[in-house]
């Protein structure tokens, strides 16, 4: 491969499928994708006005952005989903499945409804996009790349996360086994598991656990949306074209030793 250095993240010509894009992190990815030169298309379930903003933004920065809803748990939505979006034409060979729920509540609380609900939302969703848009590219015979935001609590969880942890760790796992079926479609799959990233009013909502977290981590700081969107970039890039079936730790170094 002779590839110009200036071509590494260049993605003109294609087009990123971003779930859950109303939050935080599903923002930055968005803007980061579009900013190299990727169509967008961007899910929301709820907090739809927010996806309209996004969308703004990133037309007016000159690129292209279509917003579709839906609730990606249920059944035969995700393929509705990305025939909506290649009718619209924007076909996706990049995914990223980012739609989750995140909820604290004791193991000795939750409900069978409870732990329903989170798998629905962080695991089904991701299960049954992969194989709609999966499906699209095998009938294109197009590779592509998906990666899935995963956490550093399928690693290490906390309390009061179990039903979360449990699911983001099943969502490592999912994305070893696609990238084993699919990397001979030529499909990518691979998975980023950020530690705390910062949100408006994180500070003043929990100020004990952003400080045990500053005070641990090795970098000394909490992460940001875009430290998560860069490391996506680097993903559905070229500079990963023999990376498959992977999970990167982006979270300043927590999971580099003891923190107990």
């Amino acid at each position: 491969m002779n590839m110009k250095p200036d071509t590494f993240l260049d993605l003109s010509g294609h087009t990123a499928l971003i779930s859950g894009a109303s939050g935080g992190i599903g923002q930055s990815i968005a803007l980061r994708l579009a900013e190299v030169g990727a169509k967008t298309v961007l899910h929301a379930f709820n907090n739809i006005d927010m996806v309209e903003i996004l969308a703004k933004e990133i037309r007016d920065n000159g690129g292209q952005a279509l917003i579709l809803s839906c609730d990606l748990s249920a059944p035969g939505m995700a393929t509705n989903l990305v025939e909506r979006a290649s009718k619209a034409g924007f076909i996706p060979d990049i995914l990223v499945n980012n739609a989750a729920r995140q909820d604290v509540k004791a193991l000795q609380s939750l409900s069978l409804d409870d732990w329903r609900a989170m798998f629905a939302a962080t695991l089904d969703s991701a299960f049954a996009l992969t194989q709609a848009v999966c499906a699209s590219l095998i009938a294109g015979k197009t590779p592509g790349a998906i990666v899935n935001i995963a956490s550093i609590e399928g690693l290490a969880p906390a309390a009061g996360h179990a039903h979360y942890a449990s699911a983001k760790a099943a969502l490592l796992q999912f994305t070893r086994g696609a990238a084993l079926e699919y990397g001979s479609q030529g499909i990518r799959v691979n998975a980023i598991s950020p530690g705390l990233i910062t949100r408006p009013r994180l500070d003043e909502d929990w100020p004990e656990g952003v400080a045990r977290w500053k005070a641990s981590a090795p970098l000394g700081r909490l992460g940001k949306p875009e430290d998560v969107a860069m490391a996506v970039l680097y993903l559905v890039s070229p500079m990963s074209a023999w990376v498959s079936g992977s999970n990167i730790v982006v979270d300043g170094g927590m999971l580099s030793g003891a923190n107990w």
